[in-house]
C-alpha cells in the first residue's frame, strides 16, 4: 500500500499510467465492452465503477491540454438515450482534481472501438452503467 494513492488502483494499472507517454490514451470500459478483442493491453479492474477509478486517477494524471478535447465517450445507437448522471459522476470525480475540465467529446460507437485498439490500455471495470465507456488523453506531467 502506499501514502496517497488510491488503494483502487492495481500494479498493473499505475504501471499503464506511469508508462504512458504523453498524447498515449486509456480507455476505462464498462463491463460490457470488447476490451480483450480491442486491445492486446486489457486490464481488469473488476467489480470497480468507472467513476471511483477516476478518482483515484485524476491526482495521478494531467489530462492533454493541447487538444480540444482530452474525454471521449461513445454516443448513443439511434433509439438510445443516454443517462446523464453517467457523465456528471465522471466529470464530477476528474473535476475535483481539475476543476476546469470540459464535457467529453461524443463519437460513433464503431469510432470508439477504433480508438480502443489504438490506446495504451484498456482497463475493464465492473461498471454496468449503459455508454459507461471513457477515453482520457494524457498531457504533459508537470515538473
Amino acid at each position: 500500500m502506499l501514502i496517497g494513492i488510491s488503494p483502487l488502483l492495481s500494479p498493473e494499472l499505475l504501471n499503464a499510467l506511469y508508462c504512458m507517454g504523453h498524447g498515449d490514451e486509456i480507455v476505462l470500459a464498462d463491463a460490457h465492452f470488447p476490451g480483450d478483442s480491442t486491445n492486446p493491453n486489457c486490464i481488469r479492474a473488476d467489480g470497480l465503477k468507472i467513476a471511483d477509478l477516476l478518482s483515484g486517477i485524476a491526482p495521478l494524471f494531467i489530462l492533454d491540454q493541447y487538444v480540444e478535447n482530452p474525454l471521449t465517450m461513445m454516443a448513443p445507437v439511434d433509439r438510445d438515450q443516454l443517462d446523464p448522471s453517467v457523465e456528471s459522476s465522471f466529470l464530477k470525480a476528474i473535476r475535483t482534481t481539475w476543476p476546469e475540465t470540459k464535457p467529453p467529446e461524443r463519437v460513433e460507437r464503431f469510432d470508439f472501438y477504433d480508438r480502443s485498439q489504438t490506446a495504451f490500455a484498456v482497463v475493464m471495470t465492473g461498471d454496468t452503467a449503459q455508454y459507461g465507456n471513457i477515453i482520457l488523453k494524457k498531457g504533459v506531467t508537470p515538473c
